[in-house]
């Protein structure tokens, strides 16, 4: 299957390192960035690899099958479109999109070309969660009744002006956006996914040099009568804490934690069927960064999506909800009451000023 990489940023080695291991026909490889392009190119032994700067010119001479996009957020959308129309299959670094719009746009238009969407929230693979995921599916938890995800994470000066388009409203968002929404998609997951309503807060208390928030807390109401909770910053001193998921049943309790969800420090279930010590030792991933190990499997499902013509299982509608719910927060704290869900439309670019001095810093 032929394969092409968008962006070659922060995120690219664990995109390369996936294509690689499943076997992909690399025919082309792209950024507007000479020297992060070759850099890449180098680091990757990608040398006879086609090189572009222009991505539209990649798809029109490689006529590649699969395509992933990991450029900046706020190109996601625009670029998907376009390897969409020119009949690709796309793999879409988080967010899918800014706005829902877009998000819409980019399910709406896969569809009608009848190519497929997977959004790349990599932790859904952890061994870990799919170990919470089969408990769940189950119903060794009963009755849910409240989840937390708790992302308290560390981004320092050096980080944004590594590129200038994070932290920005057009681009990315904040901590929510960019570093908190794989959290968030999975309490989302695990919980049910239908949302009744939400209400959050957010701030920016040391990070003066950016647009968006640095802290983020909501809670949440599920249709089912669950609750819940989310704390989310990059306020952390002097490096990343942990990234954790707690998921709490009528008959169930579970920890998931480590540097991204990849270590379940907490296993208790009424059944009794599974020793928690076992369970916590065998489920204990230690991956080299917060990016886990999760993009591998994520593209062997892809690769099976395409070839048997089925669903991936983190889809397009799985990106669109991470990102209502990302909105939904944002827009509860900027204008001070509960939001109920599904949102009708919303985009990052409506809270542009939201932590300017004029706005006295839109404080809820």
């Amino acid at each position: 299957m032929k394969y092409a990489l968008i962006g070659c940023g922060r995120i690219s080695p664990n995109h390369i390192a996936a294509a690689k291991a499943n076997g992909l026909e690399f025919v082309g490889i792209c950024d507007i960035n000479k020297e992060m392009l070759q850099d890449k190119v180098s680091r990757f032994d990608l040398t006879e690899i086609h090189q572009y700067s222009d991505y539209r010119e990649m798809l029109e001479k490689e006529k590649p099958e699969l395509v992933a996009i990991a450029t900046e957020s706020g190109k996601h959308a625009a670029i998907a479109l376009n390897c969409i129309k020119a009949g690709c299959h796309v793999i879409i670094e988080k967010p899918i999109a800014l706005s829902l719009a877009d998000a819409d746009m980019i399910i709406k238009a896969a569809k009608e070309k009848g190519v497929k969407v997977c959004a790349n929230h990599q932790n859904r693979f952890n061994k870990s969660v799919q170990k919470i995921r089969e408990a769940l599916d189950k119903g060794c938890f009963g009755k849910m009744f409240y989840g937390t995800a708790h992302i308290r994470w560390c981004r320092d000066e050096n980080y944004y002006a590594q590129a200038g388009w994070r932290g920005t409203w057009e681009q990315d968002g904040g901590a929510l956006m960019n570093q908190c929404i794989h959290n968030i998609d999975l309490l989302r997951w695990m919980m049910g996914d239908e949302i009744e309503e939400v209400v959050g807060m957010t701030d920016q208390l040391n990070h003066p040099y950016l647009e968006a928030e640095d802290l983020g807390i909501a809670l949440v109401k599920f249709k089912s009568g669950a609750y819940g909770i989310i704390e989310g910053t990059t306020n952390v001193y002097p490096k990343n804490l942990e990234e954790t998921l707690y998921l709490f049943g009528e008959k169930g309790t579970v920890k998931v934690g480590g540097q991204s969800v990849n270590k379940i420090e907490g296993w208790r279930f009424a059944d009794g069927q599974e020793r928690p010590e076992e369970v916590i030792a065998e489920f204990a991933e230690n991956p080299p960064n917060v990016y886990g190990f999760g993009h591998t499997p994520l593209y062997a499902d892809m690769i099976d999506a395409i070839r048997n013509n089925r669903e991936p299982y983190v889809n397009g509608e799985a990106g669109k909800r991470a990102l209502e719910l990302v909105l939904a927060i944002y827009r509860s704290a900027a204008e001070g009451k509960v939001v109920k869900l599904p949102l009708e439309n919303c985009s990052t670019l409506e809270f542009v000023g939201r932590f300017s001095e004029e706005s006295g810093k839109g404080k809820v």
